[in-house]
């Protein structure tokens, strides 16, 4: 190698550690410590045993949505099954990876994808949260839980309209217990879709191998009574076939 080909790798060099150290020094800006303290309570140091899980996605909204959506997901090779209904309420059941989503019927890429995104978020936001490096974090202290007497830690999650995405501009307020869990949640709607404000208690916690999950939220929508909930929920463990409920 000559002293200039020498010369120019470590500039290269030099130029992708300054990278990196901007984008964690922007991610630590924007990211406070109790996110990570939360995303650890929910299990983020095994994530990376799961080879699978599966969950059916519940939605009740009287006279805005009454859905289930069931989900098969492997997290290392993006690909995702599908059972529910389309939107004329006929039986659908569809396989297709992630990574190959543009050769897909739009169907899939504007109404199933859309849903697995959605629903994926209510099963494991504590790790989105976390792993978001476009949302900007907020550690805004102790306040009054939107309902009750009692109080907690919000953590706010919002992500910039010009991030893109299905719904941008979406704000998460979680409200944090001492323990690291999530107790309450409100979230607004960044862009027109419905329901704009959703505010549900995160209960029915259960444990699906390392994974901990919230599975009862129940709360309101745009005023109107609200109930979600995740059943079914299950998870595969590397070198293991079993899979293994929550409980």
């Amino acid at each position: 190698m000559t002293n200039s080909s020498r010369a120019t790798m470590i500039r290269l060099l030099a130029f992708a550690v300054l990278v990196l150290v901007l984008a964690l020094t922007s991610w630590a800006q924007t990211h406070p410590p109790i996110l990570e303290q939360i995303a650890k309570t929910y299990g983020l140091d095994s994530y990376g045993q799961i080879e699978a899980i599966r969950y059916t996605f519940n939605l009740d909204i009287p006279g805005l949505f009454k859905l289930s959506r069931s989900w098969e997901w492997e997290p290392k090779t993006g690909k995702v099954s599908y059972e529910g209904k389309d939107k004329d309420g006929k039986p659908v059941k569809v396989t297709y990876m992630r990574s190959e989503l543009s050769n897909q019927p739009e169907s899939v890429k504007k109404e199933i994808e859309s849903g697995f995104v959605n629903d994926n978020y209510w099963l494991l936001f504590p790790f989105h949260a976390y792993w978001d490096t476009s949302a900007t974090v907020t550690d805004e202290g102790m306040h009054k839980l939107p309902v009750g007497n009692g109080s907690a830690e919000l953590v706010a999650v919002k992500y910039p309209a010009e991030a893109g995405g299905y719904t941008p501009g979406d704000t998460w307020e979680l409200y944090v217990g001492k323990d690291n869990r999530v107790e309450y949640l409100v979230f607004h709607h960044g862009g027109a879709a419905k329901p704009s404000l959703v505010s549900a208690a995160w209960a029915g916690y259960k444990k699906a191998g390392p994974l901990w999950v919230s599975t009862e939220h129940r709360g309101t929508a745009d005023g109107k009574p609200l109930h979600l909930s995740l059943s079914n929920v299950s998870v595969k463990v590397a070198g293991s076939d079993t899979w293994m409920d929550a409980k």
